[in-house]
Parts: structure tokens; C-alpha cells; sequence
């Protein structure tokens, strides 16, 4: 292998699919690889006597046909590109001699020099596939290609790497669910669809911060601030978000939390529907259970919560409006998540005690979740209502009514 130290490495993309893989070894390094070998669609034969329980996982799940021996020779016949990583060295150099042999692209996992091949640091965003490889031998630096293949994704995602598009794009409309608040709980995915849209139209509960990043020309509508009222808002909006879209603009339509817990979501997905308008939905992470996390409060706990109800609570339990069932949920034994309730608090916890549920119940409410003003005060269903006018608990707050939320305390 001497006379090809001095050259650098070709890189190329294998196209695998339907075609015979070779993995020789089932302990970690086959662990790594083999999630993106599957991915590609190869033909996965998988030589050892042993393995790993998740690589075990992927033969039981059908993903890889698992021989359980040691190597032997033969084993590479017919083969497009093989993997060599054992601990035995002996079997290592065996393996790579059929590989030369036959000439079958290998990868060794104890000695890069003695390999024909060798596996890049790889990273994937929304298409697009970032490989990096040192290209020779003496100065192989996995570290280094890892730290820069993490960059370049990173940047791809969140937008500070900018690639913009040279064909045409389908104009739409993005729904993304901007998470509790703290711009850092934003999906990848919807972070990158800020980074490439034309005109944002953002809700009052979504991540703010967000919104200083965009360029220049990014349109910024405040839905909150859009004309003719509270009754007329949402037509108003998904008419924007059809207009602005029709006129060929990427659209994010950013909300707080996920679209679609109580945020209307499916009802402007369904307004672009009629319209011809493709959409696309960006799940985000709901205040339901981040901000209680972020609090210190799981919604279950062994022993304390098997389960979980999420609840508005903009409508009190009295008005003929709502669709809640206040007397089934005292009776139940898990937690109660209750959103957009500060103001009807006093309400709800005296429907939930006259149905059944103890006035000692823990409550939290946490403002202002996942943000630097976040804080939370705690009661109980008996003294809640007046704790949270005492305390001036203001919107945005997540209501927690359960036992859980004295578990972090005790």
C-alpha cells in the first residue's frame, strides 16, 4: 500500500442499493455504520459471532442477514463494498486480502492505511448530503472531519450557512411550530424554513428572538396586530398566508408550540387546501410538556402519573361553549395540563373540587416558560385562585393540577 500513501483519496458517492454490503464484525464501529448502510437500501450481510443488542435489533427486524460465525474466506464473493471491523487482527488482514483480491471496496476500522477505502464524516440536511474526508493518510484527523462536517450541517440548518437555490422553487406555505419560547427549542427543520422564507407571519406566542435573525428583506407580518378583530383575525390570516403564497413567496406561518395543539393550525392547512396552496407542517414542542419540564415538573412519574390530559382552559367550565368534560377529569388520577386558563383558574378549580378532586391537590403555574422572565408559583385547587392574584400570574402560563408537581420538591 506504500505507493498509494502519496496520493490523496477520490471521493465518490456509492450508490447501494439492491447491492451486496458486506459488515464483517457486529460490535460498535458496525453499530455506527450500519443505520446508514440500511438507509441506502444495500444488501447487508452481517459475519459474526456475536453483536451488539441494537445491531441484534436490525437482524430481528429483517433490516441486515446476520451469519453467526467468524469471517472466512469466501465471505466477500460477489460483494460491491465491505466493512472490516473486529477486534481480530488476524481476520482483519484475511478480510482485506479477499477485498484486494477481488476487488471490492473495503473499510478498515483498525488500519485506514490497509483499507481501499475509507468512510467520511457525513451529515444530512433536507437533501443534501456533506461528506468530509482527510484526504491523506499521515494526516488522518477524524476529529477534525467530524467538527467540520458538524459546522457546515449546522449552518445549512439553521441558515448562517447560506446555499441559496438555483432552480425554480414550488411556492408554499410552511407551518412551523415555533416551541415555548426559548428560540433554542425551534426544530432544525423549522429553523432552516425561517432561514429560507420570503415573508413570516408570526404569532404573538412564538419564538420572538427568532425573528431578529432574518434578513433584511424577509417580510415580518405580526398576526397579532392583523385588522378587524378577534372574530375576523383567522380568515384575515389565512387569506395573507394565500396571498402571499400565491404571489410565488416561501411562507412560514410561525407559531408557539405545535400547530396543531390549540393553534389552529389544521384550520389554515385546510384553508390552503381549498386554495391549491401546498403546505407543509412543522410539528413543534408543545408548552404542554416542555414548559413543565423546563420547571422541574414531569406530566408522569412512576408511581405518581400514569397519564396525562391536555386542556384549554379560554372557555370556563360554565360556559355553554365548552367541549371539555370537567367532571370526568376530576375524577381522573393523573395529571391535568391546563393552557390559556390563568384568568379562569378560580373557575376551573372549583368545578374540579365540587366533582370530586381534593382541595389539597398540588397546582403550578408556570409563566412565561422556557424564557429568562420564567416563574413558577405553586398552590393548591382550595387556595389557587387567590395565590395566582396575589402573585399577578399573567399569560402566557401553564396550569399543572397533580401530584407531580410536588415530586421534584420532596
Amino acid at each position: 500500500m506504500a505507493e498509494h500513501a502519496a496520493h490523496p483519496a477520490y471521493p465518490v458517492g456509492l450508490r447501494l442499493s439492491g447491492r451486496r454490503v458486506v459488515v464483517i464484525g457486529g460490535g460498535q464501529v458496525a453499530q455506527r455504520r450500519l443505520p446508514a448502510l440500511i438507509a441506502a437500501g444495500a444488501d447487508i450481510v452481517l459475519v459474526s459471532p456475536s453483536a451488539t443488542p441494537s445491531v441484534e435489533a436490525m437482524a430481528e427486524a429483517g433490516e441486515i442477514r446476520w451469519i453467526k460465525r467468524s469471517y472466512a474466506d469466501g465471505d466477500l464473493a460477489d460483494t460491491w463494498y465491505a466493512l472490516v471491523a473486529t477486534s481480530d487482527a488476524e481476520a482483519n488482514n484475511a478480510a482485506s486480502a479477499e477485498a484486494e483480491r477481488t476487488r471490492t471496496w473495503c473499510v478498515r476500522s483498525d488500519d485506514a492505511g490497509a483499507a481501499t477505502a475509507w468512510t467520511p464524516a457525513t451529515g444530512r440536511s433536507e437533501g443534501v448530503t456533506v461528506a468530509v474526508l482527510t484526504t491523506e493518510v499521515s494526516g488522518r484527523d477524524p476529529r477534525r472531519s467530524a467538527a467540520l462536517r458538524d459546522a457546515i450541517v449546522e449552518g445549512l440548518r439553521d441558515g448562517t450557512l447560506a446555499a441559496p437555490h438555483h432552480r425554480t422553487r414550488t411556492p408554499g406555505v410552511a407551518l412551523v411550530g415555533g416551541g415555548p419560547g426559548d428560540p433554542d427549542l425551534i426544530t432544525v427543520r423549522g429553523r432552516r424554513l425561517l432561514a429560507e422564507a420570503d415573508v413570516v407571519i408570526a404569532d404573538r406566542l412564538g419564538p420572538r428572538d427568532l425573528l431578529d435573525e432574518l434578513p433584511p428583506h424577509v417580510e415580518v407580518i405580526d398576526a397579532a396586530k392583523i385588522p378587524y378583530g378577534r372574530y375576523m383575525a383567522q380568515e384575515v390570516i389565512n387569506n395573507a398566508l394565500i396571498e402571499h403564497a400565491k404571489a410565488g413567496k416561501a411562507v412560514v406561518r410561525l407559531k408557539g408550540g405545535d400547530p396543531f395543539v390549540f393553534g389552529r393550525g389544521m384550520e389554515e392547512a385546510q384553508a390552503l387546501a381549498e386554495a391549491g396552496i401546498a403546505c407543509t407542517v412543522v410539528p413543534g414542542i408543545s408548552s404542554s410538556i416542555s414548559v413543565p419540564g423546563a420547571a422541574g415538573i414531569p406530566v408522569t412519574h412512576r408511581g405518581v402519573a400514569h397519564e396525562f390530559t391536555v386542556v384549554s382552559g379560554h372557555v370556563a367550565p360554565d360556559d355553554e361553549r365548552s367541549l371539555v368534560d370537567w367532571p370526568s377529569l376530576a375524577k381522573l388520577r393523573g395529571t391535568l395540563v391546563v393552557l390559556m386558563g390563568v384568568d379562569k383558574i378560580g373557575a376551573i378549580a372549583q368545578t374540579l373540587v365540587a366533582h370530586g378532586k381534593a382541595p389539597e391537590t398540588p397546582v403550578a403555574l408556570v409563566q412565561e416558560g422556557t424564557t429568562a422572565s420564567q416563574r413558577r408559583v405553586d398552590a393548591t385547587l382550595g387556595t389557587v385562585a387567590e395565590t395566582a392574584r396575589a402573585a399577578d400570574v399573567r399569560p402566557p402560563a401553564v396550569i399543572v393540577i397533580g401530584d407531580v408537581v410536588t415530586v421534584g420538591t420532596k
